[in-house]
C-alpha cells in the first residue's frame, strides 16, 4: 500500500480502523516478548518524582492502536515534529549530572527529553497512553537509549530521535531491555530481545 511509502521499511501494512481494546500477543514477531516485572530506570523514578501527575500510581487495560491512514500520518507528524523542534544536549550539559530526565528546557534535550516529549504530545493528540511506553534500549555503541514504543495492530513501533522513519521495533539497529508496563506507568517490565542481527556489538 503506497501510504506507508519507504517510511516503515520492513513491514507489509494494510492500515484499517480505529482504536480498540485488545491484547498483543497473537504475533510475537511483530510484538516484543515481554517477559518477567523489573525495576524502572533511575531516571524515570526521578522523573516521576519530579512530575507526579505523569505518573499516576494507577492501573489501565491495555489497549492498542489500530491505525488509519489518519493516524500513521499524525504518528509520522508528531515523531519529526519533535525531532525538529528540541536540539540534542547531553544531561551533562543541560542538567549538570550524568543522568536526569525532564521534559525539554528551552528546546534541548537527550533521547529521554525527545520521548517523554513525543510521548506527552500524542497523549493531548487523544492517543492512549497505556499504547505509548518509554522503552530502553542498547544502541550499536552498547550505550545506553530511550524510545517510545507505539503499541499497533501492526505489530510494536518505535519513535526515535536517531532515525527519522518510524519503523517496527525488528527493523532497528537495538537490543532492547525493558519498557513501560502497557497497564500501569510506574510499572516496567523486562524485553527478552533474542533476535539475531548486526549489532553485535551489544551485549544481551
Amino acid at each position: 500500500m503506497k501510504l506507508l511509502g519507504n517510511i516503515l521499511v520492513a513491514a507489509t501494512v494494510f492500515i484499517t480502523g480505529t482504536i480498540v481494546g485488545h491484547t498483543a500477543n497473537a504475533d510475537p514477531g511483530r510484538f516484543m516478548d515481554m517477559k518477567s516485572p523489573v525495576r524502572a530506570p533511575i531516571g524515570h523514578k526521578q522523573f516521576c518524582r519530579d512530575n507526579r501527575s505523569a505518573c499516576p500510581n494507577e492501573r489501565y487495560q491495555p489497549v492498542v492502536v489500530k491505525l488509519d491512514e489518519a493516524r500513521w500520518k499524525q504518528l509520522i507528524a508528531i515523531n519529526a515534529e519533535v525531532n525538529r523542534r528540541v536540539r540534542p544536549m547531553t544531561d551533562d550539559d543541560l542538567f549538570g549530572k550524568v543522568e536526569h530526565w525532564s521534559y525539554p528546557v528551552n528546546g534541548y534535550g537527550d533521547c529521554e527529553e525527545y520521548v517523554l516529549e513525543k510521548q506527552r504530545v500524542l497523549i493531548k493528540a487523544g492517543w492512549p497512553k497505556s499504547a505509548l511506553l518509554i522503552t530502553v534500549a542498547k544502541d550499536i555503541d552498547n550505550a545506553g537509549h530511550a524510545v517510545l514504543t507505539v503499541r499497533t495492530d501492526h505489530g510494536d513501533m518505535i519513535l526515535d530521535n536517531q532515525v527519522e522513519a518510524v519503523l517496527p521495533w525488528y527493523s532497528t539497529p537495538y537490543r532492547y531491555i525493558k519498557r513501560q508496563s502497557a497497564s500501569s506507568p510506574v510499572r516496567w517490565t523486562g524485553i527478552s530481545d533474542t533476535r539475531v542481527t548486526t549489532v553485535s556489538s551489544v551485549s544481551r
